[in-house]
């Protein structure tokens, strides 16, 4: 399999009508947003996307209208387990694919409940990678329903097979991180961190790229992050660490629906529209959103970064 560019890969969040629509026209103007910010890869279908709000046909739609808008400019990749029969797991991953993604994600807590364990989750993808013929894969550690987090051994075993492209990493610990990045070294498994507060160090530690919530709101200071790490003065690039650490906790707050609502004052025209259960901002979080901007402007000032003007 062809390894997959390095770089920001943003987890797309769906823009909806008020009547629960998927906007078309929104999602439209996001994808060249995300595109003109440097992304160099794009995770459709996704946790952000509200993905288990989706029916499976929405899934579906949803990838396709992402890759044929796209054209090819970037890898795209969409979730393609939603739990139940492998065999139907299997089923829908070669449906999945058939809309023209680079590869199609496994969550692991997909595969078993919680109380089971790694060798059980370890042979489940082996039914897997049989059952899907010669189909790209990723895998990613979604914290929902709940997450599991992949051993270096299992990482190891997913390498050697050939078929895995793809991993989105949460374990959030560079004590974590460097093991299973040694497990897969060498090999076109690439492995991108969703991790804020620990991407400087692991982006010199050799993962590919990363990929945050973070980048919904401001993908340029990303995609610089990426493209930086390693030719910026370390002093610099460590300050820029610090910032993106700290405003990465606000981005938190209200999570997708503050994103939403950050890319409809960036001038994109999305509403802030849901389908599944939030909460929305009052007004001392929003006080606290607009503070996020203003760090977000000072940052591309101070560094040289272009904003992307909609």
């Amino acid at each position: 399999m062809e390894k997959l560019p390095g770089g920001f890969y943003p987890v797309m969040v769906t823009p909806f009508k008020s009547n629960g629509d998927i906007d078309w026209t929104a999602l439209d103007q996001l994808i060249e947003f995300y595109l003109d910010a440097g992304s160099t890869g794009l995770f459709a279908n996704c946790l952000s996307s509200e993905m288990y709000q989706l029916s499976n046909e929405e899934r579906l739609q949803l990838t396709k209208y992402v890759v044929d808008k796209v054209n090819g400019r970037v890898p795209v990749m969409s979730t393609g387990t939603f739990g139940g029969d492998l065999g139907k797991q299997a089923e829908f991953i070669h449906t999945m694919y058939d809309t023209g993604v680079h590869c199609v994600v496994i969550i692991t807590s997909q595969l078993i409940n919680e109380e089971e364990d790694n060798n059980l989750l370890k042979s489940r993808l082996e039914t897997l990678i049989s059952s899907t013929g010669n189909i790209p894969l990723g895998v990613y550690e979604c914290p929902s329903p709940f997450k599991r987090l992949l051993t270096p051994e299992i990482l190891k075993s997913l390498s050697a097979t050939g078929r895995f492209i793809y991993h989105k990493d949460t374990s959030c610990d560079m004590d974590d991180i460097i093991p299973k990045l040694e497990a897969v070294k060498g090999s076109n498994f690439g492995f991108f961190n969703a991790n804020t507060p620990t991407a400087l160090d692991s982006l010199r530690a050799g993962v590919d790229g990363i990929s945050p919530i973070s980048g919904n709101f401001y993908p340029e200071l990303y995609s610089y992050l990426c493209e930086n790490f390693d030719k910026e003065d370390k002093g610099r690039m460590a300050y820029f660490q610090q910032k993106l650490s700290l405003m990465d906790a606000v981005t938190r707050i209200c999570y997708p629906f503050s994103a939403k609502w950050f890319l409809q004052k960036r001038g994109l025209k999305m509403g802030t529209d849901m389908r599944m259960n939030h909460t929305k901002l009052h007004s001392e979080e929003i006080r606290i959103m607009e503070s996020l901007e203003s760090e977000f402007e000072e940052l591309c000032g101070v560094y040289g970064i272009e904003k992307v003007t909609v």
